[in-house]
């Protein structure tokens, strides 16, 4: 089974390394590495051509935003399974592939798991812990989403739900994950942290990004025919604080 995983990058070249390295050090031995990088000026293509030919796929162009660049990689991509990792970001451990590989069957259409967010600075500073659960298409209700970044989802699911909409700025992933949630596709979890996220993302780096984040998010309810959106909302908000504090 080949596993296609797709970096996005815009002038990031402190992190991308790290991004890199946390595919390319993976123990499972069939991995195709794609990073679509939107015109970086920061050294950001000298860092990645660095990389020589760990990388299978690598493409330098501007884009329409992140999930432009997401699009031109699941286009790019050639495994049986595609799964996404941002520049700031990195796996768990060298493992992480291969676990998720061990959860597929022929019915099982994503695997997700857990998710922690970091400090920027130190990766091994952690503040809030996105622990998930089995899905059911009520959570949807409540805002649930599986943790967007660990979804490793087949490639024919894009080829049948299509690939993520462009006008989303910041909640494309979630607008996607419920057009292909509400159709009660077969995931499953796995019950393990697979990724840290470094703090200061788009969506929450500001009251201003989390106030746009919200507008987008109601957004993606409506268009995926999500009842009562407002409330679905709070929940969903609510959940972020709940995580918070278990922490």
């Amino acid at each position: 089974m080949r596993i296609s995983v797709i970096v996005s990058v815009f002038n990031n070249k402190d992190t991308v390394s790290d991004a890199i390295n946390s595919i390319v050090s993976q123990d499972y031995d069939n991995i195709e590495c794609i990073v679509v990088d939107a015109g970086s000026t920061d050294g950001t293509i000298e860092v990645i051509k660095g990389f020589g030919d760990r990388i299978n796929t690598f493409i330098s162009e501007p884009d329409k935003g992140i999930y432009d660049g997401l699009n031109k990689g699941i286009l790019l991509a050639t495994g049986d399974i595609i799964a996404f990792l941002h520049s700031d970001d990195v796996y768990e451990n060298e493992t992480v592939i291969s676990d998720v590989v061990a959860i597929f069957n022929d019915d099982i259409q994503g695997v997700y798991g857990d998710l922690v967010y970091t400090n920027k600075a130190d990766m091994r500073k952690v503040f809030r812990y996105w622990k998930s659960c089995d899905f059911s298409v009520s959570l949807l209700r409540i805002g649930w989403m599986p943790p967007h970044p660990t979804l490793f989802l087949r490639r024919k699911v894009y080829q049948k739900y299509d690939t993520f909409d462009i006008s989303f700025k910041i909640a494309g992933d979630y607008d996607f994950m419920l057009r292909i949630l509400k159709d009660n596709i077969a995931v499953k979890y796995l019950p393990q942290v697979l990724y840290r996220m470094r703090v200061g993302g788009k969506s929450n780096r500001s009251i201003k990004s989390i106030l746009f984040k919200s507008k987008e998010d109601l957004r993606a309810m409506r268009k995926n025919g999500i009842d009562k959106p407002f409330l679905t909302l709070f929940y969903k908000n609510i959940s972020k604080v709940i995580q918070l504090i278990r922490h």
